[in-house]
């Protein structure tokens, strides 16, 4: 149900006639979490763990808000790669790579993925752990059971998952913590994904990717193994394509390095190329960026998030942390994207100079952005809102 405050109204009405929107929310939410409790019980979820795990739950509008709006503006790929493959990510990656070294090791030996691949997608998933999201997950998803405008009955299936794996024991009732959609753990697996491809690797009885890096690692690798990941292929690689190419394009489209070659693709830095495998030409900023030919494994990456700009972060950083370049052709921008680190001190900046959006902590939402668009328009930029160099740098940063 949604409502539409006329611009007539006043703010009293207003006020007066969400709350009581609210309020019916918040009651249509109590009558289906309690059919939810006894939907779980008869799916074998024990009635304590049902009853725990769901008292408590309350209309959420951030949930509601984030499974129904569209983004603001298109996230460009520059923005995404500076922000989830920075210094600190890749520092911290190549410690955890020495810490971790018997544990990765392992998982590729049996799995077959290659252990800086598996990295990768644990630092970009959750920071390696660090941060896992801001929702309690069967709060959330009985939100979009509840109150949710599309695929209530596949988030049905999940919060029965979650009761499930939280009445067998093999993750704690108050360690389900994650994305409004529902995914937990140190990398992120739904509840369907952790049912069909979790491994219990550390041999203690119990599939735990929130406490157990080896289970969490080694339940990634699975994942890919069974996405299509081999580790007799590359992910891809940097080429240069000649001026004027017309020829096909798109992850899909695969050929022989020999027909590449006869397209007049090189190896980035002019040379020929030396592998056999099939790949497919991908060009993620457009004509004017760099471009990548990509095997089937970027396929199985991908398929973890279904984004070429999130499949090319993890194969970035999994570069990275290993001792490789990072791309050596420019994003075709003259205003590149922020850090993390930048982030937050564009945010201390935006107080700084009078633009308030509260306590500084490096994610940019909508207060943050409502900020940049003011400093934007006080210093005659473009309005986007976007957490660029440009503004950055008009505010006082270096």
């Amino acid at each position: 149900m949604r409502m539409r405050l006329g611009k007539t109204w006043t703010g009293a009405a207003a006020a007066f006639c969400l709350s009581g929107f609210m309020a019916t929310e918040a009651e249509a939410i109590e009558s289906c979490v309690a059919s939810l409790k006894q939907q779980a019980i008869s799916a074998g979820v024990r009635p304590e763990i049902a009853e725990r795990m769901l008292s408590g739950a309350a209309y959420d509008e951030k949930v509601i808000r984030f499974s129904t709006a569209q983004p603001e503006f298109k996230t460009e790929i520059w923005d995404y790669m500076a922000f989830l493959v920075d210094a600190e990510r890749i520092r911290d990656g190549k410690a955890l790579l020495k810490k971790h070294a018997r544990t990765l090791a392992a998982v590729e030996q049996r799995y077959g993925v290659d252990r800086h691949v598996v990295l990768a997608v644990w630092g970009i998933e959750s920071d390696y752990g660090n941060f896992r999201g801001d929702f309690y997950t069967p709060h959330a998803l009985a939100n979009l059971v509840c109150a949710g405008q599309r695929r209530q009955k596949y988030f049905r299936g999940e919060l029965i998952r979650t009761l499930q794996i939280a009445s067998r024991g093999d993750v704690a009732v108050n360690d389900f913590k994650g994305s409004w959609a529902g995914a937990f753990g140190q990398t992120q697996f739904m509840p369907s994904t952790y049912n069909s491809l979790a491994v219990d690797f550390d041999g203690d009885g119990r599939k735990d990717l929130v406490n157990s890096i080896p289970d969490a690692l080694a339940s990634t690798a699975n994942f890919l193994k069974n996405a299509g990941w081999r580790d007799s292929r590359l992910w891809g690689f940097e080429v240069k394509v000649p001026k004027g190419y017309s020829g096909p394009s798109g992850r899909k489209k695969y050929a022989s390095m020999a027909t590449w070659t006869k397209r007049g693709l090189t190896n980035v830095d002019g040379s020929p190329f030396r592998s056999r495998q099939e790949t497919a030409l991908i060009r993620p900023a457009g004509v004017n960026g760099p471009a990548f030919l990509v095997t089937r494994n970027f396929q199985a990456l991908r398929s973890y998030n279904a984004s070429t700009s999130y499949g090319l972060a993890i194969a970035l950083l999994s570069e990275l942390v290993s001792g490789g370049e990072a791309f050596k052709t420019p994003w075709p921008t003259n205003n590149p994207g922020l850090s993390r680190a930048q982030r937050l001190e564009l945010q201390k900046l935006l107080n700084r100079n009078g633009f308030d959006v509260g306590e500084p902590d490096g994610k940019v939402g909508p207060l943050t952005r409502a900020g940049i668009r003011k400093a934007e328009a006080k210093y005659g930029m473009p309005v986007t809102g976007r957490p660029s160099w440009n503004v950055y740098y008009a505010l006082g940063g270096r």
